[in-house]
């Protein structure tokens, strides 16, 4: 050990992560010692990660902090998440990030403090490449003062900011790839809740717990879209057909439009949806390349409408993984069978069900008479702690019929997951 350069002892402390474990290994000798002070590039401080934590004293806690960050130089990464702990002095939070800014590539802050600290205006023009706040107010962006250039990921989260000065701020960081938003507090000027964000090299975007009259996304170099928990009247994606990847979670929303971005998607997971399937389906439809699609407890909002899987066959190709949640309305299934197209393409296939019935094995295996190539059967259910006997007697009936019917494909691996 002793023959190790201070270097690479620098490495091993920075991917202790937490700041007490690096701090008690420094202490093995005098090497370690130096390589805590000059070659350690990473520091967490995290109060979930140390009981202790929460006995201290503000004062005491961030004179300790003060203390462990001052005696380091270079550190490239440094998070203080501090969730359950009272307001820092915005004096002392200054100090910490005086003293690393010229050297962070990444900083993950979720500190309250009194008054706010506005990191935008300590932290800009310098080396930062990722960037995550959390429960802070940003107001005033000047991009031409506080620009990020090297910034290629921003997370918010429940960050206070108005509509113009998150738009602001992705101006001033011109190589943005990543943008989290996660139950911001949007001012408005106005009564319309609308916010307009435009990137050109926006690559991947993430929005969750937002409630809005309009949403609109201008990303010419978007890949990845995932919207969660949202309520919205209007989401509309501008953009120039680079989006590979939609995911839709839990949203409410009236008009849902991506335009002309579709001609390059390879995978649309879409759960706990209301669409119409028409106008859905018409959305999607020019998505040729598409290689997964998921459509899982999706209501439909005419209860006649049926996805017919014949079209899915016919007009997505290349799809190799197809994942349906079973929903039973009046005798009639939503993905109806017919049509002599086959999902010639599809080796992993995704069932589940959240009330199971004796259709739904007979639903198995037309769906597996479709996948002629299949390879992987994944059936997921639903099982509530107390059940009644004909609900035992149900799920045996249902394990037996699938005993029964996989003895007929015996190429398949099925896998069982049920919560």
């Amino acid at each position: 050990m002793e023959h190790l350069p201070v270097e690479v002892i620098g490495n091993i402390l920075s991917r202790l992560g937490g700041a007490r474990d690096v701090v008690i290994a420094s202490a093995t000798c005098r090497k370690w010692r130096e390589a805590w002070r000059k070659h350690l590039h990473t520091l967490s401080f995290n109060s979930n990660d140390w009981h202790a934590y929460q006995d201290l004293t503000t004062s005491r806690l961030q004179i300790l902090i003060t203390q462990t960050i001052f005696q380091t130089t270079g550190l490239q990464g440094l998070s203080i998440l501090m969730d359950d702990v009272d307001e820092f002095s915005a004096s002392t939070v200054i100090a910490w990030l005086m003293y690393t800014r010229e050297t962070l590539h990444r900083l993950i802050y979720n500190v309250r403090t009194t008054p706010n600290v506005n990191i935008l205006e300590i932290c800009g023009r310098q080396k930062m490449e990722i960037l995550e706040l959390s429960h802070n107010s940003i107001t005033g962006v000047e991009p031409n003062f506080q620009r990020f250039p090297c910034l290629k990921s921003l997370s918010l989260s429940y960050v206070s900011i108005s509509a113009l000065d998150l738009n602001l701020l992705l101006t001033a960081c011109p190589k943005i790839e990543t943008l989290e938003l996660i139950n911001p507090e949007i001012a408005m000027s106005d009564a319309q809740v609308t916010v307009e964000l435009s990137s050109p090299t926006l690559k991947r975007v993430y929005v969750e717990a937002i409630s809005l009259d309009k949403f609109i996304l201008e990303a010419d170099s978007i890949e990845c879209l995932h919207l969660k928990d949202c309520a919205l009247e209007l989401f509309e994606l501008i953009g120039k057909g680079t989006l590979k990847h939609f995911k839709i979670d839990d949203v409410s929303v009236i008009h849902l439009d991506i335009g002309d971005t579709v001609d390059n998607l390879e995978i649309i997971d879409v759960s706990n949806f209301t669409i119409m399937w028409p106008k859905f389906y018409q959305m999607i439809s020019k998505s040729s390349k598409l290689t997964k699609l998921r459509l899982w407890d999706v209501v439909f909002d005419d209860e006649d409408e049926i996805v017919d899987l014949e079209t899915i066959a016919v007009c997505f190709p290349h799809l190799s993984h197809l994942a349906l949640s079973y929903d039973l309305r009046d005798g009639v299934v939503n993905y109806g069978l017919q049509g002599s197209s086959h999902l010639e393409n599809v080796f992993v296939l995704e069932l589940g069900w959240t009330i199971i019935n004796d259709l739904f094995s007979h639903w198995v295996e037309g769906l597996l008479k479709l996948c002629p190539n299949l390879r992987k059967l994944v059936i997921h259910g639903v099982v509530s702690e107390a059940k009644s006997h004909e609900e035992c007697q149900m799920l045996a009936n249902f394990t037996s019929s699938i005993v029964q019917l996989m003895r007929k494909y015996m190429h398949v691996a099925v896998q069982f997951d049920y919560e």
